[in-house]
């Protein structure tokens, strides 16, 4: 097989009782993206973003520690470590919970393409079953997947000869278009507009060839560096750099026992985990909080000092 980039994800595709090894790569090009630095002027020097605290200066990242707030300048501290010992299942693995029509997913809800390769030459077979079984009923599978910290809704569907993987916006992250469209009008058209509207849609329709555009924006400011660079405006910058395996089942065997059994049922996205005891909930927050040096902010409809209703609410930092 060809190789198709730096795996940055490395875990299994599971179905029911078949466990798949996978390594996961991006879909997009990096180098077709347009990138520029900051440049002072006159040092002809690198611009630099030092995270920095009032009256010390710059910190060091070992000193650095993310913070939970739980109230207005009040936080718990999270250490790696901590973060990292976190028993989440979807860390190295992508259940397949759901499937769905691939065409009924709306487009709103997709996020970022990646593409999924079968890890090892004894995970290709079970690799390629599940790709064309999803093909031969259009379908894509939903499941959960953890990547840089946080838990993304994931769908897997066919893509060419593999297996593509998009991240999904969750529903509480998608405005409420209703909302937001309130304002426009519903009263009937005249029917004789929207017939010369379709007639010029009809003119241009065609099957959908992304290669037929281009970035032309892209494309100018390549042509204004190359001019600058044969005008000889090059300038040099001094740009110091900061120094800064699975066990293999027979998949057949695996897969007709799952098939035997039904499968093990897992919990949707929306069933709700059971709520904590109150106890639980008040010595949870009591760990590891820390009060803020800085003043808090009095925010309308929020006396200041006051506890939420429910644990945090963002990450800082």
């Amino acid at each position: 097989m060809a190789d198709a980039g730096r795996s940055f994800w490395k875990g299994h595709l599971r179905l029911s009782l078949v466990t798949i090894p996978v390594r996961m790569v991006t879909a997009t090009r990096a180098d077709q993206k347009i990138a520029f630095h900051q440049i002072d002027r006159k040092s002809r020097q690198r611009i630099r973003y030092l995270k920095t605290v009032p009256g010390k200066g710059e910190v060091k990242a070992e000193d650095i520690a993310m913070g939970y707030e739980i109230d207005d300048g009040e936080y718990v501290l999270l250490e790696d470590g901590e973060i990292d010992a976190l028993k989440l299942k979807s860390r190295q693995t992508i259940e397949l919970v759901q499937f769905v029509s691939a065409s009924r997913i709306d487009p709103m809800y997709f996020d970022r393409p990646y593409l999924i390769l079968p890890d090892g030459d004894l995970a290709e077979e079970g690799y390629r079953v599940i790709r064309d079984a999803l093909a031969a009923d259009g379908l894509a599978a939903i499941g959960q997947l953890t990547l840089r910290g946080k838990e993304h809704l994931v769908a897997v569907k066919p893509a060419g000869k593999g297996l593509s993987l998009e991240t999904l916006h969750y529903a509480a992250e998608i405005k409420n278009i209703d909302t937001v469209f309130e304002g426009i009008g519903t009263e009937a058209l005249r029917p004789d507009l929207i017939e010369m509207a379709r007639e010029l849609i009809t003119r241009k329709t065609s099957e959908f060839d992304p290669s037929r555009y281009k970035n032309h924006y892209a494309e100018a400011l390549r042509a204004l560096v190359d001019e600058k660079i044969k005008t000889g405006k090059v300038v040099s910058v001094d740009d110091d750099k900061e120094e800064s395996a699975s066990t293999v089942v027979d998949f057949m065997e695996a897969l007709k026992r799952s098939v035997a059994q039904g499968g093990p049922r897992s919990r949707t996205q929306d069933e709700k985990p059971s709520k904590p005891s109150a106890k639980a909930a008040k010595s949870g927050r009591s760990a590891g909080r820390v009060k803020s040096t800085a003043k808090p902010a009095t925010k309308s409809g929020v006396k200041s000092g006051s506890k939420p209703a429910s644990p945090a609410r963002k990450i800082a930092g």
